[in-house]
């Protein structure tokens, strides 16, 4: 966004840049800021103190969010016989086996959001690994994404499971709601998250794991959120 857009400058004069806020009064100024001309996904931004370059440290999992995250996710299954009938079943948008390779690599389909496939078919998904790598779109069994049990797979990711995972400068970023979820369920489900992240601890992580914490909505600028 323009930072010096009206709208964007009556929301920062909203804040205290040398303040730390409690997540509930956060919320509360979040809701008083002058609202976009579409439904804004309030953001999560959280940075470790560890060091994501060694295996040991890594921060990855998921957890499902108590109001959902306001979008409704399209799931992609790879599977075959029962299993792909069962996908059909659960609600999956599309499902499918190696006939949807070249629709991916030539045809440039991403119209999904979460791929989930059986552990057969990743020899299959892993010829993909180039194309779905970099979108973050490879199914993975840390994050519930490799599994027999499609049905669960599927319910989850509707439910409003997200994936938390450490970025390269070892930062968490995440969406955790829409701007109309109002304070109380945007408070419920940055508890859950934030849960979800402090039980994720390495054990070889040492000093402060959670160095900050801030909080934005799309368009809007940053707050930072008390910890203690």
């Amino acid at each position: 966004m323009n930072k010096n857009g009206k709208r964007y400058q009556a929301s920062e004069k909203l804040i205290d840049k040398s303040k730390v806020y409690p997540i509930a009064e956060a919320m509360e100024i979040l809701e008083k800021m002058p609202k976009a001309k579409f439904d804004e996904t309030v953001e999560l931004h959280v940075k470790l103190g560890v060091d994501s370059k060694h295996a040991d440290q890594q921060v990855r999992g998921t957890t499902v969010l108590p109001h959902g995250t306001g979008k409704t996710l399209r799931v992609l299954v790879f599977a075959k016989g029962p299993k792909a009938d069962e996908a059909v079943k659960a609600g999956a948008d599309f499902v499918g086996a190696e006939e949807l390779i070249p629709k991916i690599e030539k045809e440039n389909w991403f119209e999904y959001d979460v791929i989930v496939a059986t552990p057969d078919m990743m020899g299959v998904v892993g010829r993909l690994g180039k194309v779905l790598g970099p979108k973050g779109l490879m199914p993975n069994p840390k994050s519930g994404t490799v599994t027999m049990d499609v049905t669960k797979a599927i319910q989850e990711i509707k439910s409003g499971k997200v994936e938390y995972r450490l970025d390269k400068t070892n930062i968490i970023h995440l969406g955790f709601g829409k701007v109309s979820f109002g304070k109380d369920k945007l408070v419920e489900n940055y508890d859950a998250i934030m849960g979800a992240i402090i039980k994720a601890k390495p054990s070889a992580a040492k000093g402060q794991y959670i160095k900050s914490v801030a909080i934005s909505t799309t368009m809007g600028p940053s707050m930072y959120i008390d910890q203690k």
